[in-house]
């Protein structure tokens, strides 16, 4: 059983890595809960407060919550030399003691008392990510190591706090990992095969993976 450390909502600032001109990238913590829900019609964040201003690359439904450990901050600390405080990669929830890229896209994970969240798939980085962490080649470098962190969609909504514990509630039988998918997604085509096979994967990129292999 893990726990939620921070809860972070998004502080718009300028940006000159996409045309849109701001980005709500920059999370940081805030004190009190937070309602969570779908996005539904709405393009933007399943936090009430929280901000998305690309909406074209992200938001929606299967991008409603971003979530990233602690553990891999700390990761990333010691091989960067500097400070990642929770929000920093533009996660909403950063966790403690959560397998977030070891979770299977399908999982259901209870947070708190009523809300329920499911793994739908993995942060792909973008240039705006770069640009906040001004490390050179910072891209290919967060591709390369593999440790993405994972989107969730909601599925029953509810409030978050720092302090909720988060318990898996149910896993997909047949089940890839967030690393796996981002793996397949990224640096090894050779396991998109397997986005295919597996429960729990969005119908959406199920179609992208076809069309990459050709199908």
């Amino acid at each position: 059983m893990g726990s939620i450390l921070s809860v972070n909502l998004a502080v718009p600032e300028a940006s000159s890595a996409k045309s849109v001109g701001i980005t709500g990238i920059n999370k940081q913590p805030v004190d009190g809960p937070v309602l969570v829900r779908a996005p539904g019609a709405r393009p933007g964040s399943g936090l009430v407060g929280d901000q998305i201003f690309d909406a074209a690359g992200h938001g929606g439904d299967d991008q409603a919550v971003y979530a990233y450990a602690r553990e891999d901050y700390d990761w990333w600390e010691q091989r960067l030399g500097r400070t990642l405080p929770g929000g920093m990669f533009g996660d909403n929830l950063t966790t403690a003691g959560v397998e977030v890229n070891g979770a299977l896209i399908g999982e259901r994970w209870r947070v708190g008392d009523d809300l329920v969240l499911e793994v739908s798939w993995a942060r792909i980085p973008c240039v705006t990510f770069e640009a906040r962490m001004a490390e050179p080649h910072w891209v290919k470098r967060f591709t390369r190591e593999a440790r993405p962190g994972a989107y969730l969609r909601v599925v029953e909504p509810g409030q978050v706090r720092a302090g909720d514990r988060v318990t898996v509630v149910d896993r997909p039988d047949r089940g890839i990992s967030v690393v796996e998918g981002f793996r397949a997604w990224t640096l090894q085509p050779e396991l998109l095969p397997r986005l295919l096979e597996a429960d729990g994967v969005p119908d959406g990129m199920k179609e992208k993976a076809r069309k990459r292999l050709g199908h």
